[in-house]
């Protein structure tokens, strides 16, 4: 299989001045001082894209993923190294990039096709199916400054996927649009795919990626650290989230090494709820998925565990244990405690630390959640909250399969030929 794309040693470097006043300094020096910090965005880069393939890029933001597809579509120029592409590139890179806001949408894929290089008689051929993809209505005749994100984003992917390019090219764009119209968008994705065109896909969400990319890259801080499937991929894009990727991973280093550290190693809400009496406080927590490994990204249908460390500040006598999840709108969807569970704690004493951990699959739909923790329990047969965290961090499920509502029932469905009925209407 050939290459479209190769680049080789690719090198961009910015100049970071502390101060504008600095960069006058630098260019009037007699003695040629520098006033700048270099800031790798890309560090001897080297990567083959091959024909049909749809490749992923992965990485916290930061990376260097957009300057790397900025290099790749000829916005941005490399400080070093070479890259050649083969093949007609069309880009959904920043929002409304390439429109000029005071045009009408109309105006602007007119605009958009000449810069691909299409004659008006090739847009006109187009202009139909653009339209009807795009899907908004008297809008396209309207200025573009007038659009709201979505529409930005409907017209450009419209333009984008129908000036037959050879390979496209899209940066997260897809993550404004509606459920609807990010639907048509990944069923063009795999009609692409099919007639052997070549998808560069950047994305924060691993659910397209585990579907829809052959191959994925992993990039952090302005390099490639590992290439291969999806799956592995996004093991080690996990745990450069919570920082535990150094490079030089143990098969036998368990998470237990660093328990201390559970909640230095997840995304924690900014907002989250705090309050209780402290007679118990929960002074660790943390999300483990079926690798053991610390991460707020889940795979559905995997085991998991929650666990949270407690610390008793008093003598307590059967406290309860507890989590919850919620979605995003703050509809609690599920959750458990050591009473409901039938789990006596018993007497536990002043000073003592204990660690609860609660392991189940994940049956949700892909998407995000918010986590809760709660230590209660009965005083005197008044209901007591010792310390509660409310939507103290969230995880990401990652679905190869979504299905309808909160959860997947994990239905197996069979479709059976029944009898013909005869011209007679008979059986």
């Amino acid at each position: 299989m050939s290459n479209v794309i190769i680049i080789n040693n690719l090198t961009k470097i910015y100049k970071l001045y502390k101060n504008p006043l600095d960069r006058l300094k630098e260019s009037l020096s007699i003695t040629g001082k520098n006033y700048h910090k270099d800031f790798f965005a890309l560090n001897n880069v080297t990567l083959h894209v091959q024909k049909g393939e749809a490749l992923g890029i992965i990485g916290k933001n930061g990376s260097g993923k957009s300057t790397l597809l900025k290099i790749m579509t000829g916005v941005l120029s490399p400080t070093s190294g070479e890259i050649s592409v083969n093949g007609r590139i069309s880009a959904l890179l920043e929002l409304g990039a390439g429109f000029n806001p005071d045009f009408s949408g109309l105006e602007n894929v007119y605009l958009n096709g000449t810069m691909m290089g299409m004659s008006k008689e090739d847009v006109d051929e187009k202009i139909d199916d653009i339209i009807a993809f795009a899907d908004i209505g008297d809008f396209i005749h309207q200025p573009v400054k007038t659009y709201s994100s979505g529409m930005f984003v409907r017209l450009a992917f419209a333009v984008a996927i129908n000036v037959e390019p050879e390979i496209l090219i899209v940066d997260e764009a897809l993550s404004v649009g509606d459920i609807f119209f990010q639907a048509k968008c990944f069923k063009k994705f795999s009609e692409f795919k099919e007639q052997g065109k070549t998808i560069i896909f950047v994305t924060h969400d691993m659910s397209s990626v585990m579907k829809y990319c052959d191959r994925v890259i992993v990039m952090n801080e302005g390099v490639i650290v590992d290439e291969g499937s999806p799956g592995p991929m996004i093991d080690i894009y996990k745990k450069i989230l919570v920082n535990q990727f150094t490079g030089m991973e143990k098969e036998n280093k368990k998470i237990e090494n660093i328990e201390s550290e559970w909640k230095k190693g997840i995304n924690i809400n900014p907002s989250f709820s705090d309050y209780g009496n402290n007679k118990a406080q929960i002074i660790d927590f943390g999300v483990f998925d079926h690798t053991g490994d610390l991460t707020n990204v889940i795979m559905k249908g995997k085991e998991f565990k929650l666990k949270i460390k407690v610390l008793f500040n008093e003598d307590i006598v059967d406290p309860i244990f507890a989590f919850s999840i919620k979605d995003i709108r703050g509809t609690e969807i599920t959750g458990t405690n050591t009473m409901l569970e039938s789990i006596n704690t018993g007497l536990i004493s002043k000073n003592d630390i204990y660690v609860v951990e609660f392991t189940q699959d994940i049956s949700l739909q892909g998407g995000d959640y918010l986590i809760s923790f709660g230590c209660t329990g009965y005083e005197n047969n008044d209901f007591v909250v010792y310390n509660r965290l409310y939507d103290i961090f969230n995880i990401h499920v990652i679905a190869n399969k979504n299905s309808v509502g909160f959860f997947d029932m994990d239905s197996e469905i069979k479709v059976i030929k029944n009898e013909r009925i005869g011209i007679s209407g008979q059986l």
